[in-house]
């Protein structure tokens, strides 16, 4: 089966890394270009082709305030992203309530009992 097009597929377009910097970034708030260059590190031209992959997808919405263009995400279109992520949720549960469980358990060996006399401790 042929690969879809980067610009006609969300999946696809947010394979890309910095095009999920850029959509972390732009979740805290509508920012203008150059805050996302500056911020970033990346060269204009890179962030206004990344941006436009991500317009074009629908993943980012882009208004003008006079000569400025600002950027921000659209949570609608980020929601399937989001719940094909979630089938995953229950396997990285499970995996973060061993840790917990394995931590619980070291802090417990490591810990003395209160309630015994402390064999260090001279009477």
């Amino acid at each position: 089966m042929a690969r879809a097009r980067t610009t006609s597929d969300t999946f696809n377009a947010v394979a890309e890394p910095r095009r999920r910097e850029i959509l972390s970034y732009l979740a805290g708030d509508e920012r203008p270009v150059a805050e996302i260059v500056a911020a970033l590190g990346l060269e204009q031209p890179s962030v206004s082709k990344h941006l436009r992959v991500l317009r074009d997808v629908g993943l980012v919405r882009m208004r003008c305030q006079g000569r400025q263009k600002l950027y921000r995400t659209n949570a609608e279109a980020i929601r399937p992203l989001h719940e094909w992520a979630g089938t995953f949720e229950r396997y990285w549960q499970h995996q973060l309530n061993r840790v917990k469980e394995r931590a619980e358990k070291m802090v417990r060996q490591d810990l003395p009992d209160l309630n015994s006399p402390n064999p260090k401790e001279k009477s």
